[in-house]
């Protein structure tokens, strides 16, 4: 079998994205927007039939530039999409390669959307309370999927090279993150009780407490107003300052809700939850088909005890369940269970949903032209 990739118009691109139930938002064209300080490219794969072409994959690429030397590196993020079960992987990544390095990548990197391992409440509230058990890998899994372990043998004989983990974060996207299934596992929908149910007792309460606290929550999609984002990203600030890590720009979401919200109207919102009239919580979620995701999230430190943060997760996932969605994504998780590790408060928060850590394939990179990509793994390095 041969396949032929070349560039397409965003309007193809984005036709591919919406024939899928699932497709991550950052192989958008709209994402490229949102990095507007990467060239972007929108690219298709086709494979020749009797009646012509068929395509059969598609991408976001993203070249970044070495500094200084017009070579860039290809980072295609949680992607491409094409068919991850396919014996032959190389068939329709070397052309992919190939096209890569016309446009001038010294190197590509991709993020195969596979799973590899899951674990389910049950067992992380186990390896939790278990001092023995530090990290997931300590931990047996409850599913191993044999489409992710076909991946990684496959790209592992092409060549790719794995990128390095450090405490469960992989150099660009997380290759650990938290899921709530939305469907049961004959594929039919959950019910809002049924998601219930599978929350911890700590999670039902708080969601009943912020109710009948009086706790309002409400939606804005991608054209939510300049007041409503300025609030959230007051809110984010603070979130920032307090769990210290480091906020982006006012200007980074406005773009992002822009970007996202010309592409599809259902596509990005921004959630806001208030008590009396303060918010005290806000996130903002994205759904492409079947998956929807928690993407970004403040919470004030004042009024916690009205638990602003569990109604707006629950309003969230409620949205999810309307709209016929497949999985409720809560993004990155470290590999943490020690206790002790500042991170283990966020899988203990998610692991209340009642939801499962999916271990994915994470990021792989392919040198197109060695000593290039060694002096920007050097580069890369030193920052």
């Amino acid at each position: 079998m041969t396949y032929d990739v070349r560039a397409t118009s965003a309007a193809e691109h984005l036709a591919f994205v919406e024939a899928r139930r699932s497709a991550s938002f950052l192989q958008t064209p709209a994402w490229g927007q949102v990095k507007a300080e990467w060239r972007r490219e929108s690219v298709g794969i086709f494979q020749g039939t009797e009646q012509g072409t068929e395509q059969v994959g598609a991408a976001l690429v993203l070249y970044r530039q070495l500094p200084r030397v017009k070579r860039y590196l290809a980072y295609l993020p949680e992607g491409p999409l094409l068919d991850w079960s396919t014996d032959d992987l190389g068939a329709l990544l070397r052309p992919l390669a190939a096209h890569v390095k016309e446009q001038g990548a010294f190197g590509v990197r991709i993020g195969p959307p596979v799973v590899t391992r899951r674990w389910d409440a049950a067992a992380i509230k186990a390896g939790l309370a278990d001092p023995d058990c530090r990290r997931l890998d300590d931990l047996a899994p409850t599913d191993r999927d044999a489409v992710g372990a076909r991946v990684v043998s496959q790209l592992t004989d092409l060549g790719w090279r794995p990128q390095a983990v450090e405490g469960g974060f992989a150099a660009g996207q997380p290759r650990h993150v938290f899921q709530v299934p939305l469907r049961h596992p004959d594929g039919t929908a959950r019910t809002e009780d049924d998601v219930l149910k599978g929350m911890n007792q700590l999670w039902r309460r708080n969601i009943k407490k912020a109710a009948k606290s009086g706790v309002e929550v409400t939606a804005a999609d991608g054209t939510a107003s300049e007041g409503d984002l300025e609030a959230f990203h007051d809110l984010y600030v603070h979130t920032a300052e307090r769990d210290h890590f480091t906020p982006r720009p006012l200007g980074y979401f406005r773009t992002m809700l822009d970007a996202l919200g010309a592409e599809s109207p259902e596509r990005i919102r921004l959630w806001s939850a208030r008590h009396e009239g303060d918010l005290v919580a806000s996130t903002i979620a994205i759904r492409v088909g079947a998956h929807a995701w928690y993407s970004y999230g403040a919470s004030s430190t004042e009024k916690r005890d009205v638990r602003g943060s569990n109604a707006v997760q629950w309003a969230m996932i409620q949205d999810a369940l309307a709209a016929g969605a497949d999985v409720y994504d809560l993004r990155g998780i470290t590999d943490t269970l020690d206790a002790d590790d500042s991170h283990a408060g966020l899988i203990q928060f998610k692991v209340g949903t009642g939801g499962e850590a999916v271990e994915l394939a994470g990021e792989w990179d392919l040198p197109l032209n060695r000593a290039l990509y060694k002096a920007f793994s050097v580069y890369m390095g030193r920052r």
